[in-house]
């Protein structure tokens, strides 16, 4: 009887061989849990519930839901005009972490333009700040090439900056946070340069998202600290919330990990209708800023309804839309369009403020 080759597998190879550790869902739930890798031990998980509420920040004993307008289609100049006016905490010796959209390199309002990451980083630095990050992580673009194409790497040489490709991290990089009390079934994990930083800037576009998030705004921004994956984790976070009917719900609550010093939308152009990387693009002419991503939130809806925007955002209050009404519970912001405070410096800024007021509430 001929001599036959010894076919000993481990259950782990065996299953590779078949093909059923990269394709786990095909697996009988049980067995899939028990084949799922658990987040790596070196970063144990915060529950979320034992975060203080992120109330937002405030200066000089002003209302932290102010929401500054500024009526411009200049975006430099509406950069620096908007932090005149709402006057966030000093950035003098601060390590600064600047969150930009980056989910593609496409043009503004798909993505955050270089003359909006230029001025932020000139008033930073001109602040006093010690350090500036730079970082992000894309939906749906090669992340190093977006940040390519939006100029990011040719501002950190001019400037000196630190640009961080969240998608190169490892695992020791990231922080993870438990579910428990989330729509999150095994929790969520942000990069830590991040949650590092001494004072955080969400800097974002304004626009509709057509793929369940139904807008995207600063909440939203919040998704592109969230890994995709960890290393050594095969989870997919991004799969997870993309799928599930709670989306809205999962987006404000990674909100909970961390509280932004400041939160500024480029509104000059907009996105009424489509997005995030492409849809039907208007003339909005406003730049707005605020330390409260409800409020400011908001006011970017009020702003889309204002210009007439999708259903999914046009239907119903502002204040029971999914991601506004997570957030608001939660205790990240405002919790009605009483608290909101519009400031403007000119003429046409409050003539749009104005405007915008039977919106909102």
């Amino acid at each position: 009887m001929p001599n036959l080759p010894s076919f000993r597998f481990s259950r782990r190879k065996l299953f590779t061989r078949l093909g059923l550790l990269s394709g786990a869902a095909l697996l009988p739930p049980a067995l899939r849990a028990r084949l799922t890798p658990t987040p790596p031990a070196t970063s144990a998980p915060i529950p979320l519930n034992t975060l203080a509420q992120a109330a937002p920040l405030t200066a000089n004993n002003l209302n932290p839901h102010r929401v500054v307008l500024v009526s411009t289609t200049d975006r430099a100049a509406g950069v620096r005009s908007a932090l005149e006016l709402l006057q966030p905490p000093s950035f003098q010796g601060k390590r600064v972490f600047i969150k930009p959209n980056y989910n593609t390199g496409d043009p503004a309002p798909a993505a955050t333009d270089p003359a909006v990451l230029e001025a932020l980083v000139q008033v930073i630095q001109g602040d006093g700040a010690s350090q500036i990050t730079v970082g992000d992580r894309s939906g749906m673009a090669e992340t190093r090439s977006a940040m390519q194409q939006m100029r990011v790497f040719d501002l950190a040489e001019r400037y000196g900056f630190t640009p961080i490709v969240f998608d190169e991290l490892g695992q020791d990089d990231w922080q993870y946070f438990s579910g428990e009390g989330t729509s999150w079934s095994r929790g969520f994990a942000i990069a830590r340069p991040v949650l590092e930083a001494d004072a955080i800037i969400n800097a974002c576009c304004l626009k509709t998202h057509r793929f369940g998030g139904h807008f995207t705004l600063s909440l939203k921004n919040t998704v592109g600290m969230v890994a995709r994956r960890v290393p050594g984790d095969s989870h997919d976070y991004m799969r997870e919330l993309h799928r599930s009917n709670n989306q809205r719900l999962m987006i404000a609550e990674v909100n909970k990990a961390y509280r932004p010093t400041l939160n500024i939308i480029d509104g000059v152009e907009a996105f009424v209708g489509g997005g995030p990387e492409q849809g039907e693009r208007v003339q909005s002419g406003v730049m707005f800023a605020s330390s409260d991503r409800v409020a400011i939130d908001a006011v970017g809806i009020a702003i889309l309804r204002m210009l007439g925007t999708t259903s999914e955002v046009s239907n119903g209050s502002i204040w029971s839309q999914a991601q506004i009404r997570r957030a608001a519970d939660l205790g990240l912001g405002a919790i009605n369009a009483e608290q909101i405070e519009l400031v403007t410096a000119d003429s046409s800024s409050a003539q749009m403020a104005e405007e915008l007021k039977p919106f909102l509430s």
